[in-house]
């Protein structure tokens, strides 16, 4: 009998799988255990010891069954309980985005466009995941269709597309003729490359006109359009609101005195903070998800192999050692004309960390992301202009390739990466400032004495750029009066640093914004708001030459035995880096509107002069152009003739600024 029952007791396996209780855990057998070792065989102490142990694992096992059951449970209704899970939590934000929606819709219209936006892209992939293949399939005579006109088809579009681009711009540069300037100024810069170009014959025009067609897309809706203008104004708010979080943990670490007034501890933190965040969404996979995206478009329309367009569309937001990392496992078989699109695409843009370092100066944030997006394409098409494709590339007809992860374990050490990363860039940024802005001035030094003993005064090297490279500020839209000035933030770009420009040029935008005279003596003190523009534009990459060492050393540091085809194409890159900025920068002055106060005598007449402005300049420039001295009488002529603000305005005007109107 007890044998017999011994076996009823036993554990099958079939009743492990299908989760029958072990029997010899219940309050029933827990008893007959207790009998039997309490009975006449009796035991020595350590055996009751044990059994005292097995008697509370027992209950312990029996206390956590209702857990396991739950965790069983849990893991049969996994599907629903994540759907439960995600539809409660949509509800509650949807009702979330509802309450504020309706307490303030201007203060909610933000969050309104970024949920329009993430719920777009989620129902564009469920609907490619269950509906892509059927949709295609109803299209597959539609796309036969199509492909058997294309040939004769592409030749009609592109004659209706250049017919309306030709109209317009005859339409809109009949309002701003100087506009033409800058049109020719591109038109140049593509014949100038085009003549350097290394295969004449080869060259793609697919992906030249697709690019420059995109780059043109972009700037028109950037420039021109009102939800371009507004969106990306309200990019650049935000941006700079986000960066001032960065004054928390500086004023922290150096102190509040130290942040206010040195220029070191106001900037470089930034390059920390936008580190440390770049690292944080690199983690989360929203930077490859974005880069991908857009290497797709570009990849689709302009025929380019995945490799180079993957790292071009990169460049868009890190720097020119960090977007080749993107394609490591793929850089020892790539051709000289996909290297050459991988280092024009470094030189043509700005990494975003340095880029919340030049907004921190002042520089227009919006300005700033047009010209890096609107780089990537022109970057593709220009590298494919002046280094066309002979080879048979290993990775034409690949629709992508495998961008890897982060290393990080967790968000935290994303986090610290990131801002230990940076270190070295600010301590690069340092070096390079304090070596460059010292070497400048010695140059300056030099060329001083040796223009001083054949009695050229006031030699410099700003001087001999603004000489030099005046006719290209020019043809890039500049007025020739601020030509000067561009062309020697031009070369101090092209020859020193990219940074030192930009830090010039937010001098030169706050003189005009504190409202300076345009002129103090011969001195040029800030050059007009186009012009400004199209330097913001040209000064946007990393094209110069200390950025030869950095591509050579980073490509070399990946792939070492290809350091000679490296150094065979880098001269021909940075060319066209620096023609593409310039191209971009002409294309800011075609779409570039002039901004003026539409009423200057209510806005003189309501006007506070304790201190000047831009827009107070600009109205008493208006103003003192207006005025008429005869014979003796001061009157007033066009919109102030007859107003009674007139004289008061004009006594306010002369408070601030000199004018032969003045001394009357």
């Amino acid at each position: 009998m007890a044998h017999q029952e011994m076996e009823e007791n036993q554990i099958s396996l079939d009743n492990f799988e299908k989760g029958i209780d072990n029997p010899a855990f219940e309050s029933l057998g827990e008893e007959r255990l207790h009998e039997d070792h309490d009975g006449p065989r009796g035991g020595s102490k350590e055996e009751r010891r044990g059994e005292g142990k097995g008697r509370v694992s027992s209950y312990c096992r029996k206390a956590l069954q209702p857990a396991s059951k739950a965790k069983r449970f849990c893991k049969a209704h996994a599907k629903v309980l994540r759907m439960v899970f995600w539809g409660i939590l949509g509800a509650a934000y949807l009702c979330y985005l509802i309450a504020a929606c309706w307490l303030n819709f201007q203060r909610a219209l933000a969050l309104l466009i970024i949920t329009a936006v993430v719920v777009f892209f989620i129902l564009w992939s469920l609907f490619k995941k269950y509906c892509g293949a059927k949709v295609l399939l109803l299209l597959s005579p539609v796309q036969k269709c199509f492909q058997k006109s294309w040939p004769w088809l592409k030749w009609l579009l592109s004659v209706v597309l250049l017919g309306g681009l030709v109209t317009w711009l005859a339409l809109d540069t009949a309002r701003n003729p100087e506009q033409l300037i800058s049109l020719a100024g591109f038109c140049f810069i593509l014949l100038f490359l085009f003549i350097f170009s290394k295969h004449h014959s080869a060259v793609s025009w697919r992906a030249v006109f697709w690019g420059l067609a995109l780059e043109f897309l972009i700037g028109l809706f950037i420039l021109r359009t009102t939800p371009g203008i507004q969106a990306f104004q309200w990019l650049g708010d935000q941006i700079q609101i986000f960066l001032g979080y960065t004054k928390a943990g500086s004023v922290f670490v150096f102190g509040n005195t130290l942040v206010e007034e040195v220029f070191a501890f106001q900037t470089l933190p930034i390059v920390v903070f936008f580190s440390c965040v770049m690292s944080i969404l690199y983690y989360l996979g929203a930077m490859q998800w974005l880069i991908l995206k857009i290497s797709w478009l570009l990849q689709i329309s302009m025929g380019t192999t995945p490799t180079e367009t993957l790292s071009v569309a990169g460049n868009i937001f890190v720097g020119q050692t960090e977007a080749p990392l993107l394609i490591r496992p793929y850089l020892a078989d790539m051709t000289y004309s996909e290297i050459h699109a991988v280092m024009t695409g470094g030189f043509s843009t700005i990494a975003g960390s340095v880029m919340g370092a030049y907004i921190s100066f002042g520089i227009d944030a919006a300005s700033l992301i047009a010209a890096s997006v609107m780089a990537a394409p022109c970057a593709l098409a220009m590298s494919k202009l002046v280094y066309p494709e002979v080879e048979e590339s290993k990775f034409k007809g690949k629709e992508s390739i495998h961008i890897s992860g982060g290393e990080e374990q967790n968000i935290l050490e994303a986090a610290s990466s990131g801002a230990a990363a940076s270190v070295g860039l600010v301590a690069n940024i340092a070096a390079n400032l304090i070596a460059f802005l010292a070497v400048l001035e010695f140059i300056n030094a030099a060329l001083l004495w040796f223009g001083e003993m054949v009695n050229i005064k006031g030699l410099s090297f700003q001087m001999i750029c603004s000489y030099v490279l005046m006719p290209v500020a020019f043809l890039m839209g500049a007025d020739w009066a601020d030509s000067p000035v561009v062309a020697e933030l031009l070369g101090i770009k092209i020859f020193l640093n990219e940074f030192v420009a930009y830090q010039q040029l937010a001098t030169y935008k706050k003189n005009r914004l504190e409202g300076l005279e345009e002129w103090n003596g011969g001195q040029k003190q800030w050059i007009s708001e186009r012009a400004e523009t199209i330097t913001t534009f040209a000064l946007c990459g990393f094209a110069n030459l200390s950025s030869i060492g950095i591509m050579l050393g980073g490509l070399t540091s990946l792939v070492p035995h290809r350091k000679g085809d490296f150094a065979s194409v880098v001269l021909r890159a940075l060319l066209t880096g620096i023609c593409v900025s310039m191209l971009n920068s002409c294309l800011a002055g075609l779409m570039y509107m002039p901004k003026e106060v539409s009423d200057c005598v209510t806005f003189l007449s309501t006007a506070n002069f304790t201190s000047t402005s831009y827009p107070i300049y600009t109205c008493c420039k208006q103003l003192f152009a207006s005025t008429v001295l005869e014979n003796g009488t001061l009157s007033f002529t066009g919109v102030w003739d007859g107003q009674a603000e007139s004289m008061r305005c004009l006594t306010q005007c002369c408070g601030h600024y000199n004018h032969t109107s003045c001394t009357w």
